[in-house]
């Protein structure tokens, strides 16, 4: 298992970490398998969204923000980050890719997308390789 780190600088925010998992897969040498991303925290998540045109990113944030409000009546979380936690309930800490010809299997336009919640932060995720 590899432990990658990154540097998140807004509150709400997407980042690709897709090479970064692709040179993890690279250096096991795995033609045919399953590659696992996991988010260890509960402010931040993990998932599989468009690559190609940031407008995406910011539309699944302004939805995300919109829908679920900072302040909401009856949060009792002290923090005040109860919305952060919702979110990632609803994204998820993890996402799988499967692996072919050493490849990610990804469509075409495919990112995979580290979920910041609850920035800016110092994060780190993981990546799991396993082959067939």
């Amino acid at each position: 298992m590899h432990e990658l780190h990154l540097e998140t600088h807004e509150r709400f925010e997407m980042i690709n970490v897709s090479d970064s998992v692709r040179q993890v897969v690279q250096s096991h040498g795995v033609e045919s398998g399953a590659v696992v991303v996991y988010s260890p925290h509960t402010t931040a998540a993990v998932t599989i969204n468009e690559s190609w045109d940031p407008d995406v990113i910011h539309d699944v944030l302004l939805f995300l923000q919109q829908r679920i409000p900072a302040k909401y009546p009856g949060f009792r979380h002290r923090e005040g980050n109860s919305d952060s936690h919702l979110m990632v309930n609803l994204i998820g800490a993890s996402t799988t890719v499967l692996i072919d010809h050493g490849e990610l299997v990804l469509g075409q336009w495919q990112g995979i997308f580290f979920c910041e919640f609850d920035g800016p932060r110092t994060r780190k995720f993981y990546v799991q390789v396993m082959g067939a």
